[in-house]
């Protein structure tokens, strides 16, 4: 998966590195006010430069730097905001694992991308930082990506558009964040926090595929890594940001040693796979979004490890030890 991609070519990089030597490098941050988002603009603060966090409620969320309210969906709002802008970090996305609608996924997470795109060349910004999923590529033993969901879905078509703009000579680095987890709110983008909060809670059923491998990516281990790659000197088009490759249930041993709660049961896939028809009849039924789907089981069945040895090089890319990183998200918490 650390795959070989084509450098940039010339004045466009050229460009972007006359802009860096500057006191303050302005970046604007789609998505800004997420659990993701607001790390990155923190990151870039904590730095010296000028970040401009850019969400429909951008301006409630207290961060440094200034806030633009607007939403990835308007063309006009996406091009008003980027007018100016040295770089862009495009984290963005509708993370869910069902909508009512499944066209909402492709109009965030696909014509989002599309939109900033279409800004980035009219307005010829240097650099584009776009991220993507690790569920937007093959899982282990596989040349395949799975579609299993609409956000996977919509993943795996957003990254062949920026493949796309990133052979059409877009100056456009993508990348791939492992499972991200910390301190902070639980959002929809801190699954683990989540998964942590319910279990503490007694409201963890169990887990699926506990034994199944997946890279868990410390928040500001990949706030930092899109700081440096949308205010440094990166080469490539792709970089992974994984993490401690461990199995599901490692991070609940930690949650074990620190609190004395016994670990979660682990759910056999027939057993979820019932569960998760009965809530997917439960959504069609009332609208109510479903604790899970069959599509999650699906993606809970492969393992997802990452190599990110090529941005621990190129990015100054950091990996919190996991057992480290929980500790902390249950310390501090949200």
């Amino acid at each position: 998966m650390n795959r070989k991609v084509p450098g940039f070519q010339g004045s466009k990089v050229l460009r972007f590195c006359r802009s860096v030597e500057r006191a303050h490098v302005r970046v604007v941050v789609t998505g800004g006010s997420g659990y993701l988002g607001s790390a990155i603009v923190r990151a870039l603060a904590r730095r010296g430069h000028d970040p401009i966090a850019f969400a429909r409620r951008a301006s409630a969320a207290g961060l440094p730097g200034r806030a633009m309210d607007g939403d990835v969906r308007d063309a006009d709002a996406v091009m008003r905001a980027i007018e100016g802008a040295d770089a862009v970090c495009h984290t963005a996305a509708l993370v869910s694992i069902w909508q009512r609608r499944p066209e909402t996924f492709d109009l965030i997470n696909v014509g989002g991308l599309q939109n900033v795109l279409r800004a980035c060349r009219a307005l010829r910004t240097p650099r584009l930082i776009y991220t993507s999923s690790f569920l937007a590529l093959p899982p282990e033993g596989s040349e395949t990506p799975l579609e299993a969901n609409d956000y996977q879905r919509t993943k795996v078509r957003a990254l062949a558009v920026a493949r796309q703009a990133a052979d059409e000579g877009v100056p456009i680095v993508t990348l791939f964040p492992g499972v991200i987890y910390g301190p902070g709110p639980v959002t929809s983008g801190n699954l683990i926090g989540g998964l942590v909060r319910d279990h503490l809670a007694g409201k963890l059923p169990g887990l699926v595929g506990a034994g199944k491998r997946w890279s868990f990516a410390y928040v500001d281990d990949v706030a930092e890594a899109h700081a440096e790659a949308a205010t440094g000197h990166a080469s490539q088009r792709e970089y992974l940001l994984g993490g401690e490759n461990a199995p599901q249930i490692r991070p609940f041993e930690t949650v074990r040693e620190v609190t004395g709660r016994r670990l979660p049961r682990r759910l056999p896939f027939p057993v979820a796979t019932a569960a998760a028809l009965a809530e997917e009849a439960r959504a069609k039924l009332l609208g109510a979004t479903p604790r899970i789907t069959r599509g999650v089981i699906e993606i809970f069945r492969h393992d997802w490890p990452m190599d990110s040895r090529r941005s621990v090089d190129e990015l100054n890319y950091r990996i919190t030890p996991l057992e480290t990183g929980m500790r902390r998200l249950m310390t501090t918490g949200s």
